[in-house]
């Protein structure tokens, strides 16, 4: 029973794996902007970047996955923007905030 114990705790504080690209159609006031995530994942340090349907690219700043929660943020030119996340298979349901509107929506896995 002590070594099942163990086995769930030391899963649990594992990171989930989101390397690689991710997408997922963000409001952006009246409109909605296809965006690409592209995350690198080192322990629980996440770095790299996201770009909108403009062209336009950010980088991940303090980024980190502990289990199956994302926290990051981007600076743009409207101010910074912060990410949370929950990871369940391959979509993650993000909230975002900063700006005129806090939104959420749903990012998936990459082909």
């Amino acid at each position: 029973m002590l070594f099942t114990l163990l086995v769930a705790l030391a899963l649990t504080a594992l990171a989930a794996d989101i390397n690689g690209k991710w997408t997922g159609q963000m409001s952006r006031g009246d409109r909605t902007v296809e965006t690409t995530f592209v995350f690198k994942v080192d322990g629980e340090k996440l770095t790299g970047t996201v770009t909108d349907g403009r062209g336009g690219s950010q980088n991940i700043e303090d980024g980190k996955v502990s289990g199956d929660t994302v926290t990051f943020s981007v600076t743009t030119q409207r101010g910074k923007r912060t990410f949370t996340g929950k990871v369940s298979g391959a979509e993650i349901k993000f909230k975002r905030e900063g700006g005129q509107n806090a939104s959420e929506f749903t990012a998936k896995r990459a082909n």
